[in-house]
């Protein structure tokens, strides 16, 4: 039974999304942009997928857990 708060999970889903898109627009930015050392695993582009995931993740949360009103609570 709800009371009519926000989910904390909701709040993790924009945390999530938020932090997806600042590692996937590093990622991407590094793409055309290389650094002039690179580490041993640049090739993979580990920040381009982990960043898309994360960003994926929180879109999915933010909608599974957007606050909404419910109909029959509105008596």
């Amino acid at each position: 039974m709800r009371t009519g708060g926000i989910s904390i999970w909701f709040f993790i889903g924009i945390s999530l999304l938020v932090n997806g898109a600042l590692v996937l627009q590093a990622g991407i930015r590094e793409l055309f942009h290389p650094p002039a050392q690179p580490v041993v695993l640049y090739s993979l582009h580990a920040n381009v997928w982990w960043g898309a995931v994360l960003f994926v993740v929180g879109v999915l949360y933010c909608a599974r857990f957007y606050p909404r009103r419910d109909a029959t609570a509105s008596s």
